[in-house]
């Protein structure tokens, strides 16, 4: 069989199963997502023996740490990815959910009820974890799903696959509900984006190249999330403690990550003390800092920063510093370089908070508390499927209503239209 006849195919199936997800039962659905937990972790030392072979593929490519860290399946994130399933499990079901009922003058309801999209395609790198989060979340809302993620991944991908398939089929439900693309043909991508009639949704999850590619060339509707330009703001009325751990935590403890900040903002009023006391402390977590010239009058050994440093998305120990003038204009060079992400201020003022909530219109805008939270699981929608960085129909990181559409329905007593 041809690479597109397979992927047709495959589609074609996925769209059959959307038929019966979508009629299934909270209960069975909350069963299957508990039962697919269960096997993940009883199934731990297979996972993570075909996880080693991707392993050792990457090092032998030269791919990058944080690349490396993202492929990773250890203990620690098998048991992560089925607590999501469970936590998944947990949350209430949208499908069925009736979202107002309002009556006409000539008697008849009108209200709106919630339905699955139908079929979701999940394109993504390196992250094998996306395989089981991703699945758990479009079961739950009643969609089917096809995954297809990066070469880099196929073995630990592929084996996730296999055994969220096995417990489909154990409950008498199709396999075909949750698949994932075996195929490391790239062209597979391309073929996926033209099946406008069997999926959906498309949603790209990986580097900004990624989904350039697969926003450029999908005919179906795309979630699009080019990059993670996370920005903190400390304000003059911050406390240095809060926003040094802060910072810290929202730079170091996983920089390879989209929530990761890539640029600080510093107010001038505090630059003198706080500019070298936060320079020593990220130099110290290891943390390369590239800034303004004011930022290196007050920490000489610091890099100078390039305009493009003000548009990068590291991925890695590297944060660009500026000192502003004040919060307005904080506010205007997050509305130049930010990529709709997710934004900070660390700040004891009351008004500003506001302000900055008021007037930042990022996807996440958090006061007081590290931009690493800017996650679906943080947020108590279970495990992500993705962040959406525009706003249409989706903005910020996407729980189950996310996909989910809403349908009219009537109810009428024989009322006719004249």
């Amino acid at each position: 069989m041809s690479l597109e006849n397979e992927i047709k195919q495959l589609a074609a199936e996925a769209r059959e199963a959307s038929h019966i997800l979508s009629t299934l039962s909270t209960t069975v659905k909350n069963d299957l997502l508990l039962n697919m937990a269960s096997a993940l972790e009883a199934n731990g030392d297979e996972l993570m023996a075909e996880n080693e072979k991707d392993l050792t593929a990457a090092h032998e490519r030269g791919l990058s740490a944080a690349m490396i860290d993202r492929l990773v399946l250890d203990e620690a994130r098998i048991k992560s990815m089925a607590d999501g399933l469970r936590e998944v499990a947990e949350l209430p079901d949208p499908v069925g959910e009736l979202t107002g009922m309002w009556r006409r003058p000539n008697g008849i309801e009108v209200g709106r009820m919630r339905i699955p999209l139908g079929v979701i395609g999940i394109i993504y790198e390196s992250r094998p974890n996306v395989t089981a989060d991703a699945a758990g979340l479009c079961l739950k809302s009643g969609n089917a799903v096809v995954l297809r993620g990066g070469s880099e991944a196929i073995h630990s991908n592929s084996a996730i696959g296999a055994i969220l398939q096995q417990q489909l089929e154990k409950m008498g439900l199709p396999k075909a509900a949750a698949q994932v693309v075996t195929t490391t043909d790239r062209n597979a991508v391309n073929v996926l984006l033209e099946q406008e009639e069997y999926i959906d949704l498309i949603i790209p999850r990986g580097g900004e190249g990624l989904i350039r590619f697969v926003s450029e060339n999908s005919r179906i509707p795309v979630i699009k999330h080019y990059k993670g330009v996370c920005h903190t703001f400390i304000d003059a009325s911050a406390d240095f403690e809060m926003a040094e751990s802060i910072c810290i935590n929202a730079k170091v403890q996983r920089p390879g990550v989209c929530n990761s900040i890539e640029t600080l903002l510093i107010h001038k009023d505090i630059a003198e003390t706080f500019v070298p006391r936060i320079a020593t402390a990220l130099k110290q977590k290891g943390v390369e800092l590239r800034g303004c010239s004011i930022t290196r009058e007050f920490a000489p050994e610091v890099k100078e920063a390039t305009e493009e440093d003000w548009h990068a998305e590291y991925l890695d120990l590297i944060l660009a510093v500026r000192v502003v003038e004040d919060m307005e204009q904080a506010i205007e060079h997050i509305q130049k370089y930010s990529s709709l992400h997710t934004e900070v201020i660390v700040t004891s003022d009351y008004h500003n908070s506001q302000k900055f909530l008021r007037r930042v219109n990022s996807s996440v805008v958090m006061v007081n508390a590290s931009s690493r939270f800017s996650d679906g699981n943080q947020f108590g929608l279970g495990a992500e499927i993705g962040i959406s960085t525009t706003k249409l129909h989706s903005f910020g990181p996407m729980g189950l209503e996310d996909l989910t559409t809403r349908k009219f329905i009537v109810l009428g007593d024989g009322q006719i239209r004249s």
